[in-house]
């Protein structure tokens, strides 16, 4: 049995395993000793002992994927702020190399593991099912709130609202080239290069288009698709077809910098995903929406050492600082930060909801009533009404953290949906 064999290996995989980018090691203890005895410290006042917490972390990618350099970031950060050990392991294909990880790191000494891509789940629920001591966290999944397991847990954030307000500097960049005369109203076409065709996605690209149109009500979308989460060539080739078919500026949901360096070539706006692009792009570059999963890691650090369990799904907002803008960029119209400004308050109040179904159609019809399918489980019969009080209630408390938004809304084209 692997736990046996791996047990047996356990004090050299804790001096090998590793943490960073192209496969290559680091120390496992990654966190200073100033770090450890402030934590050590504040944790005897709070009745949490983070001297017993040990957090490994499995990226599918590696820093070049933006994607993934924002989980690494996150990671560090959270784990160096309350002085915890942690491994990185990056590199990890969306396989039966993920329970090997999975299983590695907890036969190492962690005592949470988590995974950042959404094919990594199945063999995190069966690595959670041979380590019960272990807690076992994902990110983008579905099935914690099915699967049963008490150390099985689902996180995201609504990022839908960050890419709302990305939007938001989309439309106001399209605005400015009306007035200048550089577009008319009837060209404020946007291009949108997604992965692939899942709830996330589609979440994503919806949202950043209503943003869009809140402030540029001509505006329309075109999205192409790549059937991958990390393909330069794929992503630059789609951002090139996108601007061949008259779109005026580019976003995306895909994670290399393929997209913004065909902006940049092309003299296209660009608004980014998971961090700033404007180092590379400066002539581009408007601003990026990312998840920061520092506040998650900490919330989940301090569940286990106050020994408190953590939420099956959870889900990071604005008020949490989990759904963050980058500065924007110099290519941003005037006005811009003002503008997104007073949507994030309106957002953080209540009083601004992305899916108001006042401000879109599917068919030529108004979004009354949607059963929205929370859970890929043909025999979970939990799927519940979408439409509260006027607005599409995305990842709703008590459901799942992860998107279910999957609607064509009125003045998006998809020209591919082969993924």
């Amino acid at each position: 049995m692997k736990k046996i064999i791996s047990l047996l290996l356990t004090l050299m995989l804790t001096a090998s395993l590793c943490a960073c980018g192209g496969g290559s090691d680091t120390p496992a203890d990654s966190s200073s000793e100033e770090n450890k005895a402030e934590a050590a410290s504040t944790g005897a006042e709070g009745d949490a002992d983070y001297s017993k917490v040990k957090i490994g972390f499995i990226c599918l990618h590696d820093e070049n994927s933006t994607y993934d350099l924002n989980f690494i970031n996150g990671a560090k950060e959270a784990c160096e702020k309350l002085g915890v050990d942690y491994v990185l392991k990056t590199n990890v294909p969306e396989g039966q190399e993920c329970y090997e990880t999975a299983a590695d790191l907890a036969d190492a000494g962690c005592t949470i593991v988590f995974a950042d891509s959404f094919g990594h789940e199945d063999f995190m629920i069966e690595a959670a099912k041979e380590y019960p001591d272990v807690e076992f966290c994902h990110a983008t999944g579905t099935k914690a709130h099915t699967e049963g397991l008490a150390n099985f847990h689902n996180a995201f954030a609504s990022i839908y609202e960050g890419r709302y307000l990305a939007g938001i500097a989309a439309g106001m960049k399209l605005n400015e080239m009306i007035e200048a005369g550089t577009i008319k109203e009837d060209e404020a076409k946007i291009g949108y290069v997604g992965a692939f065709t899942y709830a996330e996605v589609i979440s994503g690209y919806t949202s950043f288009f209503l943003g869009a149109r809140s402030v540029c009500p001509t505006a329309t979308m075109d999205v192409t698709f790549t059937g991958s989460w990390y393909d330069e060539t794929a992503e630059k080739e789609g951002a090139n077809k996108l601007i061949d078919g008259g779109c005026k500026l580019i976003s995306q949901h895909a994670d290399s910098m393929g997209a913004p360096t065909a902006c940049e070539n092309a003299g296209i706006p660009n608004v980014s995903y998971n961090g700033s692009t404007e180092s590379a792009c400066p002539n581009t570059f408007i601003v990026s929406s990312r998840i920061d999963w520092a506040p998650y890691f900490e919330y989940i650090m301090t569940c286990q050492a106050a020994g408190e369990a953590i939420a099956a799904d959870y889900t990071g907002d604005l008020s949490t600082g989990s759904v963050v803008l980058t500065d924007l960029g110099t290519a941003a119209a005037e006005g811009t930060a003002e503008a997104i400004e007073t949507a994030k308050a309106e957002l953080e109040a209540g009083t601004l909801h992305v899916f108001d179904t006042e401000t879109f159609t599917v068919d030529g019809a108004k979004l009354d009533s949607y059963m929205a399918d929370v859970d890929t489980d043909p025999n979970y019969e939990g799927d519940h009404e979408a439409i509260v009080d006027g607005y599409f209630a995305e990842s709703a408390e008590g459901f799942r953290s992860a998107p279910y938004f999957n609607l064509n809304i009125d003045g998006i084209t998809l020209l591919d949906q082969k993924f």
